[in-house]
């Protein structure tokens, strides 16, 4: 078995413009998926919007600062963000593939989503 990050992007504007029932659509097809995906999920979760994300970074050189620079915001400026995830545990590629496929993101107009594998320290 092999575990794998669902990581599912979208541009957050489009999101807010969403009808409630485009919403209710995409949650639907999020309940279909945890029935069809069961125990192989380990963990989920949708993320608040980008905005309220806090980012934390090494000091520039010369910075006497005390502790990592912390910011407002998400790392980067991107029209795609973070806004859920899954985490999987499967055989393979090939079946974390399949499932990612079954996401309603993968078929909306405002996201995507990619696959990831963890890397295992075992």
């Amino acid at each position: 078995m092999a575990t794998y990050l669902l990581l599912i992007y979208g541009d957050e504007e489009r999101w807010e413009t969403m009808t409630a029932a485009e919403r209710a659509q995409i949650d639907e097809g999020h309940r279909q998926f945890r029935e069809r995906a069961g125990r192989s999920i380990l963990a989920s979760g949708e993320l608040e919007p980008s905005s309220t994300a806090t980012t934390l970074r090494a000091r520039p050189l010369g910075d006497d600062g005390d502790g990592p620079s912390v910011t407002d915001g998400p790392f980067l400026e991107i029209k795609e963000v973070l806004g859920g995830f899954y985490g999987v545990d499967v055989p393979d590629l090939d079946a974390a593939l399949d499932l990612a496929a079954s996401l309603a993101e993968v078929t909306h107009d405002h996201s995507g989503v990619q696959v990831q594998p963890l890397v295992d320290h075992g």
